[in-house]
């Protein structure tokens, strides 16, 4: 998310000020170091890349609230998004919001299920369920649901032998970020077991031997409603949610009905549901897939959603426009005064 920002407004003729999360210092720094040695070799004076490293809660309101900065591009919380959002509203201050996704894969009866489980497993496990593309829910067919349940029980015993450093290329599953993001995927699986709901694999925190670091978790499958409150939410954790449906309608409806609005995805041989999905009755989110994933298949085309996902563009062959300042320029070349609707004004 640096490097589409930051490049695109590089090349637009903008300086950047970079203030990356408090929890990752040390990729921040090592990303300026990169970047700087670059701009050395080419005669880039310095400034055109800054860093600051802080925490929000420091300097985030004043950065937000300084009219030096004409536009912010947040990647984060819903939370985060709208507080700063209300910052740079009261100076009119343009901004891009990247925030919470609650991304959703209908399976539908005519599915291609040889392509869906593997997107479905990528999607919620990979990089721990820390991603904002993520798959966090899916619709599933109540002809294919119990197949579909299995599949992906079967599944994710596999990934679960497969937990540890990230650095070894046997491992599919690596640590949670923090302590703060495994008790967030704790309490998220009790708040499902509260509704009523069932957890159908995974849950649990590994501890001991490799593990002593206590952020690495397995992840979780669980029967949900999609009404249910920590439903609604995201969680950043590799907790995925199943659900049925009966009707195509039912599950476009189910997919939408959440505060989020950024990634979605439909497996269907159907051409006519694919295109209903696609359609302005269909996903009300800003990435709209057929037949792969809610994640990894981004790179390059317009990134950004809807609703409590924020606004604006990252990437896509319009995005540099968001970090420009438009001015429209009317040249006179004759000696006459043209003067609006044709009016005449003489003077004499």
């Amino acid at each position: 998310v640096w490097a589409w920002n930051t490049m695109i407004a590089v090349v637009a003729g903008d300086a950047v000020v970079w203030k990356p999360s408090s929890k990752t210092p040390l990729t921040a720094i090592a990303c300026q170091n990169i970047i700087q040695k670059v701009l050395k070799d080419n005669n880039v004076p310095e400034g055109v890349f800054s860093l600051v490293i802080a925490r929000s809660s420091v300097m985030g309101d004043n950065f937000a609230a300084d009219p030096r900065v004409r536009l912010m591009s947040v990647t984060g919380s819903t939370a985060v998004g709208k507080r700063i959002n209300a910052i740079c509203g009261k100076r009119l201050a343009n901004t891009i919001m990247e925030l919470g996704g609650n991304n959703a894969i209908i399976i539908s009866d005519k599915a291609d299920l040889d392509l869906a489980i593997p997107a479905i497993v990528f999607g919620s496990v990979g990089t721990t369920g820390q991603r904002c593309t993520s798959t966090r829910r899916i619709i599933i067919h109540e002809d294919v649901y119990e197949k579909v349940k299995d599949s992906l029980i079967s599944a994710y015993k596999q990934v679960a032998k497969k937990i540890g450093n990230p650095l070894d290329q046997n491992i599919l599953v690596g640590p949670m970020i923090d302590t703060g993001a495994v008790t967030m995927f704790t309490e998220a699986i009790e708040k499902v077991k509260n509704h009523g709901g069932k957890i159908l694999f995974g849950g649990d925190v590994l501890s001991g031997g490799d593990y002593e670091v206590g952020t690495y978790v397995v992840p979780a499958l669980a029967e949900a409603e999609n009404h249910w409150e920590i439903v609604q939410e995201e969680t950043f954790a590799p907790l995925l949610y199943l659900m049925k449906f009966k009707k195509f309608e039912e599950a476009l409806e189910m997919n939408n009905d959440v505060p989020q609005g950024l990634s979605s995805a439909i497996f269907t041989l159907d051409m006519r549901e694919a295109e209903l999905f696609l359609s302005a009755v269909g996903s009300d989110c800003g990435i709209a897939n057929v037949n792969i994933g809610t994640s990894g298949a981004e790179i390059g085309g317009a990134f950004g959603g809807e609703k409590d996902t924020g606004g604006g563009r990252e990437s896509g062959s319009d995005a540099w426009k968001a970090y420009m300042r438009r001015q429209t320029n009317t040249i006179n070349y004759s000696t006459e005064l043209p003067l609006a609707q044709g009016i005449k004004f003489d003077l004499d």
